[in-house]
């Protein structure tokens, strides 16, 4: 059996992680299955990769702060490299023949470029089924509405893929309310609930010996994630009053998307401080989420999904532009009760010093066993179903004429 991934990369390591974690899973659930991922991820080489799973490297694009698309590395224009993904995707689909064809975030992929892709694939492998993966929240809801119906995502939906999954739950996000989708859109979703990660490659126990912690010291762990934005955060805790403490111990990541001038800088204050250890880069982020006792990070949805699933308290800063997806999520968990929440226009060391000393003194963790972390089993029966359903594609998914209508309507 063979799925092929698609997984939407233009800015950090969030799609890329959520993506690698789900096929992980999929591999160890699913008996004979193979897995071909395409991705436009500059750090996709740094992870492991199990057996089973193989990838096909995109040119690489960035989204910037500014929101705007730009190629990463080739002196290309924007078009030029879109072109270019898009034909290295559709030769992977044709050569490699998928049952599944999962889709992250994007119905037709990043400007439009798996179009020809899911075009080719209804008309000449109508076998494949088509599945949409969603995270729990995308944006603010009327830049969202307004998105889909600009680029046609409802009718995409509707129209081309078997199934949306959704990696979140109502009760914090209600993406079909939200959003508007349609009810004949709406049917085809399945909230999975959150992912819970695996477990770390090393015990609490062996890190905090490794830090050369006492036990009685409190270990903050300093994460921006990707951390391609992550210096103000990360600046601002390294000037905080409760360096000083001898009971409190740091560690803070840079994230491997930090630019080289910034990481700098921040290794050359970390040095003042005794009591602070700053790397750049782990792939083992669960170990170090594990011996911590207490988690400052922005509020992507791996980073939040993965400290709330351990029970750790969080201070949670969220990127607000370009998009509002982070600030969204910190809001509404934080109203649950499941982490803290400082807004970054609020954020300066004595307001971020004061939250890191308060959350210190709390024994017990946050609300989130309240969350539903059964996104992963949900996700593999979803995909074990489509790939083992052996019914004709005409009886599973009525609306194959009204797709093909609307691919050539899409293509004029």
């Amino acid at each position: 059996m063979k799925l092929m991934v698609y997984s939407h990369d233009a800015f950090g390591l969030g799609n890329i992680r959520r993506m690698l974690e789900i096929c992980q899973y999929l591999l160890k659930a699913i008996p004979n299955l193979s897995i071909l991922l395409v991705s436009g991820s500059p750090m996709l080489q740094s992870f492991r990769l199990p057996p089973g799973l193989d990838y096909i490297k995109l040119p690489c694009l960035n989204r910037g702060k500014s929101g705007e698309l730009s190629a990463k590395y080739l002196r290309m224009d924007v078009d030029t490299t879109v072109k270019l993904r898009s034909d290295l995707i559709l030769t992977a689909a044709l050569s490699y023949k998928p049952d599944v064809m999962m889709v992250d975030k994007k119905p037709y992929g990043i400007k439009g470029e798996l179009k020809e892709t899911l075009s080719t694939l209804k008309i000449d492998l109508p076998q494949t089924k088509l599945v949409l993966l969603l995270r729990d929240i995308l944006d603010l809801p009327v830049t969202t509405r307004t998105e889909w119906k600009k680029e046609s995502y409802y009718g995409a939906i509707y129209h081309l893929f078997h199934q949306v999954l959704v990696v979140g739950i109502p009760k914090v996000f209600n993406l079909c309310e939200e959003y508007a989708l349609p009810s004949r859109v709406a049917e085809k979703v399945r909230f999975c609930g959150y992912l819970r990660k695996e477990a770390g490659h090393q015990s609490r126990y062996a890190l905090r010996r490794e830090l050369n912690l006492q036990p009685s010291q409190k270990l903050v762990l300093v994460t921006p994630g990707g951390g391609e934005d992550g210096y103000p955060m990360l600046s601002t805790y390294l000037q905080g009053q409760h360096l000083g403490n001898p009971d409190i111990r740091s560690l803070l990541f840079c994230g491997p998307e930090m630019p080289a001038h910034e990481q700098q800088q921040l290794f050359q204050i970390a040095a003042q401080f005794p009591q602070v250890t700053i790397r750049e880069f782990t792939d083992d982020m669960m170990s170090y989420i594990s011996a911590a006792d207490l988690v400052v990070c922005m509020g992507g949805y791996n980073t939040v999904t993965e400290v709330l699933s351990q029970g750790k308290r969080a201070i949670a800063i969220p990127r607000i532009s370009p998009g509002h997806e982070q600030l969204i999520r910190t809001e509404r968990m934080a109203k649950l009760n499941l982490l803290r929440h400082l807004h970054p226009d609020d954020l300066t060391p004595d307001r971020l010093s004061q939250a890191v000393l308060e959350e210190l003194k709390f024994r017990s963790a946050f609300g989130s066993a309240t969350l539903d972390f059964q996104g992963l089993p949900r996700i593999g029966e979803a995909l074990t179903k489509l790939l083992l359903t052996p019914a004709p594609i005409s009886q599973m998914f009525p609306e194959t004429h009204a797709a093909s209508a609307y691919l050539a309507k899409l293509a004029s």
